[in-house]
């Protein structure tokens, strides 16, 4: 019986998702094309053929992805794949890193493990493509596009109604101020200082998307990392159940992002950005999904890097947990939030719109 109510709930909201997007029903694209960057939440195998720890081409990653180990750090999809589907799109966005031809006209996923807002974030991992870099790789896309269009005209007026993604700066946490041996940003910065620092940093790469021809952009939140089993392992844990200092640091961060949308929007003409409160929409009770493990892997990890263990079996009841290795969600996470990121549910879900109605502008 609770089986039945889990899968009831899911599907009302798949249900309500349909009804509110005609485009999406009829199985047509909201909008041309989709774009996405960020690190590991959203890498889709860019990492593949670099030389770094941030690396998921094995199993047990891909263990519910029809095409199995594809670089993707979850059991399944994750947050960008479902979004995609949400707009109406048929296939995947694919990674740059294999991207030819005319498949880029529908979008380009540049998302990499390990990148950071910051140029240095993840040097410890090896190998991976900056935000910066990222960037640079879209100018190469955009050149293409112009060249498969036909001008840069027609290629502005393109990328204008195309939807953009974000989704970085946890690593800016995780593999930089939170590591003081290897980083000295937390010597050199408070945590309201270095939060400052790296809004302004944000702020002047989102400013170079806009010149490449965005401005449908939804800017995601950060998580709330200090409840990441990898947090949790490493350091002393509050009554919350999470370490609460490095969540409030975070959180510096986050609180700091609703007025960089209002800034960005009033700054650039025709600019449209939005932005999703990923904590307040996963920190909420997902028990009434049937997630009833919060704060441990499904995956064995590495006690060094905190990915899964290659070749080990994961957890059988994958549905039931939030985490997949020590970092990252596993696909029902991934679902909800981009489930809520597309359609909000609550008020606090997305400022000022969400993406259905982003796309519809």
């Amino acid at each position: 019986m609770a089986c039945g109510v889990k899968i009831w709930y899911l599907m009302s909201i798949m249900l309500s998702l349909l009804l509110n997007c005609r485009s999406f029903i009829h199985g047509k694209p909201q909008v041309p094309c989709y774009f996405v960057f960020g690190d590991s939440l959203v890498d889709n195998g860019n990492n593949n053929d670099l030389v770094t720890v941030a690396k998921v081409n094995f199993l047990p990653y891909g263990i519910d992805f029809l095409a199995g180990p594809t670089g993707r750090f979850t059991n399944g999809q994750n947050a960008a794949d479902i979004i995609g589907e949400l707009l109406g799109f048929d296939d995947f966005i694919p990674p740059f890193a294999t991207t030819n031809g005319s498949d880029i006209l529908k979008g380009v996923n540049y998302g990499s493990g390990g990148a950071g807002i910051r140029s240095e974030t993840g040097k410890t991992l090896g190998g991976r493509i900056s935000l910066t870099k990222q960037l640079r790789n879209h100018n190469v896309t955009v050149s293409r596009i112009e060249l498969l269009l036909g001008n840069k005209a027609a290629a502005k007026d393109y990328l204008n109604k195309c939807i953009y993604g974000v989704v970085i700066g946890s690593n800016d946490y995780i593999n930089n101020y939170l590591q003081p041996q290897f980083y000295s940003t937390s010597r050199k910065y408070t945590p309201d200082q270095y939060a400052a620092v790296l809004i302004q940093q944000y702020s002047c790469k989102l400013r170079t998307l806009y010149k490449h021809g965005a401005r449908k952009i939804a800017i995601f939140g950060l998580p709330q990392i200090g409840c990441t089993p990898g947090e949790l392992a490493s350091h002393a844990i509050n009554a919350s159940g999470c370490v609460d200092t490095i969540n409030n640091e975070v959180q510096l961060f986050n609180n700091r992002l609703k007025p960089l949308v209002d800034g960005l929007n009033k700054d650039l003409h025709g600019a449209k950005f939005i932005y999703v409160n990923t904590t307040s929409i996963t920190s909420g009770d997902v028990s009434v999904l049937g997630v009833t493990v919060p704060n441990t892997p499904c995956c064995e990890v590495s006690t060094t890097t905190g990915l899964c263990v290659p070749g080990q079996v994961p957890c059988s009841n994958r549905t039931e947990y939030a985490f997949w290795d020590a970092f990252h969600p596993t696909e029902i996470i991934n679902l909800i939030l981009a489930r809520r990121a597309y359609n909000a549910l609550l008020p606090t879900d997305t400022y000022p719109i969400d993406i259905c109605r982003l796309a519809e502008l």
